[in-house]
């Protein structure tokens, strides 16, 4: 068997936890392979909204396993908050939540390093999410990190403090002030919580379920356009979130990945800092933003709105190898009569059809073509008769300009507002 891998294509928050809720009854393994808390994935169902930053969003589902792996950077504190949410629904988290021993931990002091940071930045700041992502990446490349694995080790408290006083040093040099005692204690409950699940050799666990025929499904989180190499850099994230990641990530060699599946908005949306050619600073995004409710599910900050870039979208799909596409929040744009849709970019006087390498100290003017809006609700559709002919025009004009299926569309939160697409009814 091979490993199907789900990720998104854009600047993350495309609905990638919806999506993986939806496809869990296929699979018997879902897999996070990279980032950490600083994901925020939504799943809604019975009228109740659930956010995972951690843990897979296959959880809720009684007939697979939910696997934590290598490449994810865990904080134990709100790792023990999601556990604890968990169990209160009543799901058997012990059972069938696994841990990779080689997963790294977010450590309080990491946390500080992250404000001190992006306030030595001021107005150059990236945008962090302040979560301690930045700083624990960089203690694992620089071969400093504490591990899930490190746990069960006599040697893990002298380690931590090891870490730590490295981490004063450092939180010394910024003049940044803190009190860590007040950070640890919290800390330490969540080690505790992390000693109760099974702490597995990840790689080890995912190959010889392959091997036995088990179907996996590799989850990512944050999206394609914030890889740490192929992203709008530096306002990236601290990871490799493309399909690369997921061998990296869980240990799964290259020759074992399968369908890849790219979750992208019908428009765009961004956090932070960072350039975004076709954002809409006016009327016509705080329209999206608000009817979209467009707000950070880890941080609540506002996100940028614009409309959807199919040059970023192709490059994303070009680095994943992308099999199939599916939209989200298609409903969002019922809103408006005309819909624009950027094909090319201006830039250094040309016009071309693919991201460049600096967008950011060079401005590139987005070219847009214009559809006609559908201008009808959406939520209540369930099947692709239903759908207005101009959805189905601006999904065929997508795909024709990516070369790539759309096999679902979202039309709300909820798992029900999903439509499964019958390529043969769209063309």
């Amino acid at each position: 068997m091979s490993a199907d891998v789900l990720l998104g294509l854009q600047w993350g928050d495309e609905g990638k936890g919806k999506i993986v809720d939806v496809l869990t009854p296929k699979y018997d393994i879902i897999a996070r392979f990279q980032g950490g808390p600083n994901a925020g994935h939504t799943l809604e169902f019975n009228g109740i909204k659930h956010v995972l930053h951690t843990i897979p969003s296959g959880i809720f589902h009684d007939t697979n396993i939910n696997v934590v792996g290598n490449g994810v950077v865990i904080d134990p504190v709100i790792f023990k908050k999601e556990i604890d949410a968990l169990k209160q629904m009543g799901v058997d988290v012990k059972n069938k939540l696994l841990i990779s021993k080689r997963a790294h931990l977010i450590l309080p002091t990491h946390r500080l390093l992250d404000a001190a940071s992006e306030a030595a930045k001021g107005k150059d700041k990236i945008g962090s999410t302040l979560k301690g992502i930045g700083p624990a990446y960089m203690d694992k490349t620089g071969r400093n990190g504490l591990r899930v694995g490190d746990i069960s080790s006599t040697a893990f408290k002298q380690k931590y403090d090891a870490l730590v006083a490295k981490h004063r040093q450092l939180l010394a040099f910024h003049n940044f002030e803190y009190n860590l005692s007040e950070l640890e204690p919290a800390f330490f409950e969540g080690i505790e919580v992390l000693k109760q699940l099974e702490h597995i050799d990840s790689e080890l666990y995912i190959n010889n379920a392959l091997r036995s025929g088990k179907k996996v499904l590799a989850e990512g989180a944050q999206g394609s356009l914030l890889d740490i190499d192929f992203g709008t850099y530096p306002f990236v994230t601290s990871s490799n979130t493309v399909t690369a990641g997921a061998c990296t990530g869980l240990g799964v060699a290259p020759n074992r990945i399968g369908n890849v599946i790219g979750i992208f908005k019908a428009y765009c949306t961004r956090v932070g800092s960072g350039p975004f050619p076709t954002e809409l600073d006016n009327a016509v995004g705080e329209k999206i933003r608000m009817v979209g409710r467009e707000f950070g599910a880890t941080t609540g900050r506002p996100r940028r709105c614009g409309w959807l870039d199919l040059p970023a979208l192709n490059y994303a799909i070009m680095i994943n190898g992308v099999t199939e596409l599916m939209m989200m929040k298609a409903d969002i744009l019922s809103e408006f009569d005309e819909i624009s849709i950027c094909t090319h970019y201006k830039y250094k006087g040309e016009t071309i059809d693919y991201l460049p390498y600096d967008i950011i100290d060079n401005d590139v003017e987005p070219v847009y073509t214009k559809l006609k809006g559908w201008k009808c609700d959406l939520t209540k559709m369930e099947n692709v008769d239903q759908l207005p002919a101009e959805l189905k025009e601006y999904i065929r004009y997508i795909e024709k300009q990516t070369g790539v299926p759309i096999s679902i569309v979202s039309l709300g939160p909820d798992r029900k507002q999903t439509i499964f697409m019958e390529p043969a009814l769209v063309k």
